[in-house]
C-alpha cells in the first residue's frame, strides 16, 4: 500500500482546495429553530448543492457519462477530506450523491439513470432510504411493508422508521416485501418511489439532541409503477447489500477528519479546564485517556487506508467497510465519554463551547445504530471478512 500521492492526486487536491476556498459560502443566518427557518436551511444547502455540481464536484467518482468525473477512489477520499477541512456546508443530497444515486448506476435501467441521476447531482431532487421498520430495524429482511401486484403498479402499505431527511425528501429508496411464500431475503423487491404520492405521511422523530432528522414514514394504499423497480421483482435484496456497502464505504475519510478536529479540540480544552483541583492536561490519568484516544483514532486511519488501497484495486466496495463503521462509531462513544470525564460538570451545559460537547455527547449515542447496529455489524465481519462459521 503506497500512500504517497500521486503527481495526478496532489493536483486534484490543489485544484479542488482553491475552488472551494473561493466559492465558499456565506454563513446561514436564519433561524433553524422554526419551521420557516429550517425551510429556508434546506434551500441554503441545495443552492450550495447546486453551486458544488456546477463547479464540477459532486458525484465525482461517478462515470463521466452521468455527471461525475470519473474520479478515482484515492481521488474520492482527498474530496472527502478536503470538503470537511474546508468547513464548508455538507451537500444536502448526501443519500443521494453517496449510496442511492451509485446503486442506481449499478443495477437501474437506462431510462432510470437518465430520469434520476442528473437531478440527483444537482440537488433538484432529494433522497431518503426507506429500510429500518418499527420491527426490522437491525433484521432489514425481515420487513413487513407490503407491495401487492396491481397491473402496472404495485400498492404499497406499510411504515418505515429512522429515515433521515424524509421530511425533505423528494424521492426514496424503498424496500418492500412483494412475495411473503418464500425465505425472506428472497421476496423483497427495491422501488424508487415518489414522496409526494398521494397516501405517504412523514413524521419527524425528535431526538434526545432536539433535533429531528429523522422521521417515520406511513404508506397507505400508495400506488408506485412497476417501471419503479430498482433492480429485479424479489431480488431486492442484492440491490440493497449494494446500497449498504455504499453507505458503509463513503464515510472514512470525511469522518476520519471530524473525529481528529473533535480531539484536537478536546485536547486544547484540556487545557484550559480544571480536573480533581489542576488543570485537566496535568492529570496523569487524563492524559493517559487522550493518548489512548490518539492512537485509537492512528489505528482508524490505517484500517481506512487499507480499505481504500483495496477499493482502489476492486472499483467496488467490499465488505471491509463494515469495520471503518463499526469501529468509529464505538469510538466516538468513548471521546465523547473522555470529553465528560475530561471537562467535568461545564461539559453537560449547553453554553459551554456553543453545547459541542453535550451535542457530541447526546448524538454519539445513536452512532452504534445507525447504518447498521455494532452487533450486526460483527457478524457480518466475522463471517464475510474473518471467515468465520456462521452463529445460529
Amino acid at each position: 500500500m503506497d500512500l504517497k500521492p500521486t503527481p495526478q492526486e496532489q493536483q486534484f487536491r490543489e485544484e479542488l482546495r482553491t475552488w472551494l476556498q473561493a466559492n465558499k459560502p456565506a454563513p446561514f443566518e436564519g433561524d433553524e429553530s422554526t419551521p420557516e427557518g429550517r425551510k429556508a436551511h434546506v434551500e441554503y444547502l441545495k443552492a450550495w448543492q447546486k453551486k458544488v455540481f456546477e463547479g464540477g464536484w459532486a458525484g465525482i467518482s461517478w462515470p463521466k457519462e452521468y455527471g461525475g468525473r470519473g474520479a478515482t477512489i484515492i481521488e474520492q477520499a482527498i474530496f472527502q477530506e478536503e470538503f470537511t477541512l474546508a468547513g464548508v456546508p455538507h451537500l444536502v443530497n448526501s443519500l443521494g450523491i453517496a449510496i442511492i444515486g451509485p446503486t442506481i448506476i449499478a443495477v437501474g435501467t437506462e431510462e432510470q439513470k437518465q430520469r434520476y441521476i442528473a437531478k440527483i447531482l444537482s440537488a433538484d431532487e432529494i433522497w431518503c432510504q426507506g429500510f429500518s421498520e418499527p420491527n426490522s430495524g437491525s433484521d432489514v429482511a425481515s420487513l413487513g411493508t407490503k407491495a401487492v401486484r396491481d397491473g402496472d403498479d404495485f400498492i404499497v402499505n406499510g411504515q418505515k422508521i429512522w429515515t433521515s431527511f424524509a421530511h425533505f425528501s423528494d424521492f426514496c429508496l424503498l424496500l418492500v416485501r412483494t412475495n411473503p411464500d418464500v425465505a425472506k431475503h428472497k421476496g423483497i423487491t427495491a422501488l424508487l418511489v415518489d414522496m409526494h404520492s398521494p397516501g405517504v405521511t412523514v413524521k419527524p422523530l425528535r431526538q434526545i439532541t432536539g433535533e429531528a432528522d429523522f422521521n417515520e414514514v406511513y404508506f397507505d394504499n400508495v400506488r408506485i409503477p412497476v417501471a419503479n423497480v430498482l433492480g429485479e421483482i424479489d431480488k431486492g435484496w442484492h440491490t440493497a447489500i449494494a446500497t449498504l456497502m455504499n453507505e458503509r464505504a463513503n464515510l472514512g475519510s470525511s469522518t476520519y477528519v471530524m473525529l481528529k478536529r473533535t480531539l484536537d479540540a478536546l485536547i486544547a480544552r484540556s487545557r484550559t479546564s480544571m480536573h480533581n483541583g489542576k488543570v485537566a492536561a496535568q492529570d496523569p490519568i487524563t492524559r493517559q485517556k487522550l493518548a489512548q484516544a490518539y492512537l485509537e483514532l492512528e489505528i482508524f486511519k490505517s484500517n481506512l487506508n487499507r480499505s481504500l488501497s483495496k477499493m482502489s484495486k476492486s472499483k467496488v466496495p467490499g465488505p471491509e467497510g463494515s469495520i471503518l463503521k463499526l469501529y468509529w462509531s464505538e469510538y466516538n462513544q468513548r471521546l465523547q465519554q473522555i470529553a465528560q470525564e475530561t471537562l467535568g460538570p461545564v461539559a453537560s451545559l449547553w453554553d459551554t463551547d456553543d453545547g459541542l460537547w453535550v451535542h457530541g455527547y447526546l448524538r454519539t449515542r445513536a452512532n452504534t445504530i445507525e447504518a447498521g447496529t455494532t452487533e450486526i455489524l460483527k457478524n457480518i465481519v466475522a463471517e464475510r471478512v474473518l471467515g468465520l462459521p456462521k452463529s445460529y
